[in-house]
Order: structure tokens, then sequence, then C-alpha cells
């Protein structure tokens, strides 16, 4: 596996990534607590019209300096985790992991943890405090991000709650 920088031309591979999951508990925040429910869904891949919807955002992060890993087995892309590089909070001290997202028949190898690692370092060379991380509510996606040592969010940022009001806003701390 290669992990490298994807240049602009790769941003869309992106969509090529098997998002492919079953989901049998999503993560609700009643005040500041998580609480676990069971729902079941059957994810078989992205939504029609993410590719649509999320491909000129993440260009404009790209073009705007923001970082893209790719995990490559042969020329798949398999693993990607994005951080932009404009910071965002009241203290301007957060940078966000906007994407983070790994083929199915790769997860629960490390894959994961080494691209977040990658983002954490690029975060810290660039002096920020914490990584802001908007994340997907199902059981298996928080609780990946909480065995890394991520949290709830001290400070909810207003323009990516009301994005993805569903998701569960973690930070970690630098």
């Amino acid at each position: 596996m290669k992990i490298r920088l994807l240049s602009r031309a790769e941003v869309p591979y992106i969509w090529q990534i098997d998002r492919s999951e079953v989901i049998n508990n999503i993560y609700h925040l009643r005040g500041r607590e998580l609480v676990l429910k069971p729902e079941h869904y059957e994810m078989t891949g992205w939504p029609h019209d993410k590719p649509e919807q999320y491909t000129p955002l993440l260009l404009s992060c790209f073009d705007r300096g923001g970082f893209f890993w790719g995990a490559f087995e042969g020329e798949l892309l398999v693993g990607v985790v994005v951080l932009e590089n404009r910071f965002i909070g009241s203290a301007k001290d957060m940078l966000q992991m906007k994407f983070l997202h790994i083929s199915n028949n790769f997860r629960k190898h490390g894959l994961g943890k080494r691209l977040f690692s990658l983002a954490v370092e690029k975060a810290l060379e660039l002096e920020a405090k914490k990584i802001y991380i908007s994340a997907t509510p199902s059981q298996n996606t928080v609780d990946f991000y909480m065995h890394l040592g991520c949290v709830l969010a001290t400070e909810i940022d207003r323009e990516l709650f009301e994005l993805e009001p569903e998701d569960i806003h973690l930070e970690y701390v630098l």
C-alpha cells in the first residue's frame, strides 16, 4: 500500500472508495452526552448526490491549500484523509479534518489511524491547537475517533453544524 499526497486531478477518485457498511447503532447527542440507539442501515455506496455536491467543495479546499493524502492499493484509491488549511473557531486555532474514508475491505487494519496521524502531524506543523471533526453518527465512526482520543467538541462550529446537524462534532486536542 502506498500513501501519498493527491494531485488536484485525483480528487474525484475519492468516489471510488467503497463506502459500503452495515450500521446497527447511531449516536445522538443529548446535551453533552452521547446516547447510542439501535438504527439499522445498509450503506451500499455514496448517496447519489454526494459526489456532485462535495466535489466542488473538495476542489475548493484543494485550491486554497488543503492537504489530501490518499492510500492506494495498486492504482485504486482505498483511503483518503483531507485536512483544511483554513483555521476555524473563536480563537482561529482549529483545523477541520474535512474527510476521512477507508474502503470497506481495508478497514480495521490500521489504515484509518495512519491517515489520521498524517493529518495530526500536518496540523501540528501548522501550529493548530485542535483538529475539528464533524463525524457521521454511526457507532463505528464515532467509536473510531474516540478510540484515537477525540472528545466532544467544546466549541461547535456553526457553519459545519448547519451543514451536518446530525453529525457528532468532535475535536482532537494537539
